[in-house]
């Protein structure tokens, strides 16, 4: 029943009878159905135990007795018998062979208690399993059944399967997106709470994506379908949550090849001290106690019991299959349990900046009107300048213009310039958003002076400046990318469970990479790197952290913390690799070891926490396991040479009672709290430094 549980799945399916046989017989060796028969051959045991201390009940009660046995045979001689079909000689067969030997040397109650106990534990692990497997039905209940696709003039109801990239759909409230979609019309909040574990809705409006199964709690939107629903990001994080309950830790993968070896060692050890206690020691076959307790038989078969490994098989997989499920329930996606293995083992973490530890797109942080220019009409020319723009920089005019609840400005004859800027005419007269270049001659001269301070101010910041000149009026646009939620207080609580350095690899310019690093206490960090170079940050800071001999225990890991898009090759070369707000991209979902599924960097002390936990648990398990293993095998023989004999029962309940602890002590693991509330983000400004000259961002960047 372990292995079958640590196999994630039931054995002889396939030699199931068909039809209503088929169905009855399916239901029976269900973990429901072996639930239901551990409990009625447990009352079975139970009233035939009362009973036959009644003499006029005695034979009655013997009948119950058997009749429990029988039960308990049913199911494990079903395994049994697939094991040694298999050619493998596991804990099944030892069970069966102990609880027939039990009834065959006059201790059927003993034989019905052991595998009452261990059908009723092989229910229980199985009902684990599939405990953990919850978060993953959970995204199955996710999938969307019905989709409405404008087909002519008219919206059609059609199935998800059904939909093709362009194909525009509409989503209406309380329903579920259909497909992996681009919002076309409309302005709404989507609940992603099941798929990314972020607990507010999220706002999206046209060119903002959506995800298959995100439940829509605004108004109606019109979105265009970008994903086949096979392809969509749910179906790719469901395929990958369950090829990661398939993979094996290593220990795990060590325990399989040695469960084998381990019970024909078991059966050689049994049958090895039956023939010692017979003939060398001098015991009787079958000793004179109840069920032949205290004869060589007795002994040899209660050690059979409590050396078999139930516990020691089932110790990693509950632990791994635990932690996946809660990670999961959290916005994190554990690739298996060499990932989480090597996330507990993180000594060292190198964040890629851009749209990592921030959100990779510049929002307004201020704008500065110089002289008796007025602020609301300067940023109604720039909205207006940007309206038709798909450039970042516009779109945050245009975002910060609508906070403020700003209207654009109506324009004629706009403009471009590459490299400097926009300009158009607004009310009669020319307006012009850019760079100082681009903007000087509309900037009255007796600001200009003032203006360039300004900038020079922002480019020592590392944040971005754009000028907006219109009608004797100037000022300054500055704008700086702002941190992911999470990102505050990052580094500190890194720093707590003794993640040290923490580091900031980046391809950006020097200035906007201190600002970030000050900004968040990076310890180490390294600007305008291209792919390769960090490439070789991350192969130095391996040799660093594995050289180090400071710290006790196993070697630490490196990690790599990257979105997946031009940080794929660092994320390759990490020993653990976890990308970031990766719902909806396949280059870190494919190339990461762990993937966020969120924007929120808070979960990545959390994932650390839970790996740690389940590496803890697991150790735990195995020591407990064996443990309990040689203590009662020693006490066992130690005691049968003194000249007591442990009673059958006893073994039983040890061996039985420690696989359930060990159980028990995994699913823990489900109940560890969650992430917790997201972090606010907040904007990059350091102390001005000394830096080399560098090209203005707004003079590369403006327009």
């Amino acid at each position: 029943m372990s292995e079958k549980a640590a196999e994630h799945g039931p054995d002889g399916e396939s030699d199931a009878p068909s039809g209503r046989a088929g169905r009855l017989w399916a239901a029976a060796t269900s973990a429901r159905g072996e639930f239901a028969a551990a409990v009625a051959a447990g009352f079975l045991l139970l009233v035939g135990a009362v009973l036959g201390r009644i003499e006029a009940a005695a034979a009655v009660g013997v009948a119950m007795v058997w009749l429990s046995l029988a039960i308990g045979m049913v199911h494990g001689v079903r395994a049994a018998t697939q094991a040694l079909r298999e050619g493998k000689v596991d804990i099944d067969v030892l069970m069966v062979v102990g609880a027939a030997l039990a009834a065959w040397v006059g201790a059927p109650a003993e034989g019905a208690l052991l595998l009452f106990l261990f059908v009723l534990s092989g229910a229980l692990e199985d009902l684990a399993m599939q405990r953990t497997k919850r978060a993953v039905e959970a995204l199955h209940q996710l999938l969307p059944t019905r989709a409405l696709r404008l087909e002519g003039d008219a919206w059609r109801e059609v199935a998800p399967e059904d939909l093709r990239p362009g194909d525009r759909v509409k989503v209406l409230p309380g329903e579920a997106v259909p497909a992996d979609a681009r919002v076309a019309e409309g302005l709404t909040s989507v609940d992603q709470a099941s798929l990314t574990g972020e607990s507010m809705p999220r706002t999206v409006r046209p060119g903002d994506e959506i995800w298959a199964g995100t439940i829509n709690v605004g108004d109606p939107v019109q979105a265009e379908v970008t994903r086949v629903a096979a392809e969509s990001s749910l179906q790719r994080v469901l395929r990958l949550v369950t090829e990661a309950q398939q993979q094996r830790e290593p220990v795990q993968r060590m325990i399989d090849r040695l469960s084998q070896p381990y019970a024909l060692a078991v059966f050689g050890v049994s049958i090895t001290v039956f023939l010692v206690w017979w003939l060398v020691l001098g015991a009787p076959l079958v000793g004179e106690g109840p069920g032949g307790r205290g004869g060589a038989i007795y002994t040899a078969i209660t050690l059979l019991i409590v050396a078999s490994p139930c516990a020691v098989i089932i110790a990693t997989p509950t632990a791994t299959l635990a932690a996946i499920a809660r990670a999961a329930r959290g916005g994190v996606l554990f690739k298996g349990g060499q990932a989480i293995e090597r996330l507990s083992r993180l000594g060292a973490v190198a964040f890629d900046k851009t749209g990592t530890l921030t959100i990779g797109r510049p929002r307004v942080r201020q704008l500065h009107p110089v002289g008796w220019s007025d602020e609301e009409r300067l940023l109604a020319v720039a909205a207006g300048l940007e309206q038709d723009s798909t450039h970042p920089i516009a779109k945050a005019v245009r975002d910060e213009a609508t906070r403020r609840g700003i209207e654009p400005a109506a324009v004629s004859e706009p403009g471009f310039t590459p490299g400097r800027g926009v300009s158009a005419t607004v009310d009669g007269k020319p307006a012009r958003l850019g760079s100082m270049v681009h903007a000087r001659d509309l900037v009255p001269e007796c600001f200009r002076n003032r203006v360039q301070e300004v900038l020079d101010g922002v480019q020592q910041r590392g944040q971005i400046g754009v000028v907006i000149a219109h009608d004797q009026q100037a000022g300054v646009i500055i704008l700086a990318d702002a941190a992911r939620p999470g990102a505050a207080g990052l580094v500190e609580r890194l720093h707590g469970m003794g993640v040290k350095p923490v580091c900031m690899f980046t391809g950006d310019n020097t200035a906007t990479a201190r600002a970030v690093a000050e900004s968040l206490g990076i310890d180490r960090w390294h600007a305008e790197m291209l792919p390769q170079d960090k490439v070789e940050g991350v192969a130095a800071l391996k040799n660093e952290v594995h050289a180090d001999r400071s710290r006790p225990g196993s070697r630490r890991a490196v990690g790599v913390i990257g979105d997946g898009v031009n940080d794929a090759p660092a994320l390759s070369a990490a020993d653990v690799a976890i990308g970031i707000g990766s719902i909806g991209s396949d280059a870190a979902l494919e190339s990461a070891d762990i993937v966020l599924l969120n924007d929120d960097l808070s979960v990545v002390p959390w994932a650390l926490r839970i790996a740690r936990r389940a590496r803890a648990t697991i150790a735990f398990n195995l020591w407990f396991a064996v443990s309990a293993i040689v203590v009662m095998a020693v006490a066992l023989l130690a005691g049968s040479l003194a000249g007591w004999h442990a009673p059958l029962w006893m073994g039983v309940l040890g061996h039985e009672g420690g696989t359930l602890l060990v159980v028990l002590n995994s699913l823990l693991i489900l109940a560890a709290k969650g992430p917790g509330a997201a972090v606010a983000g907040l904007e990059f400004e350091a102390a001005p430094t000394a830096t080399r000259p560098t090209e203005s961002a707004a003079a590369a960047a403006a327009g």
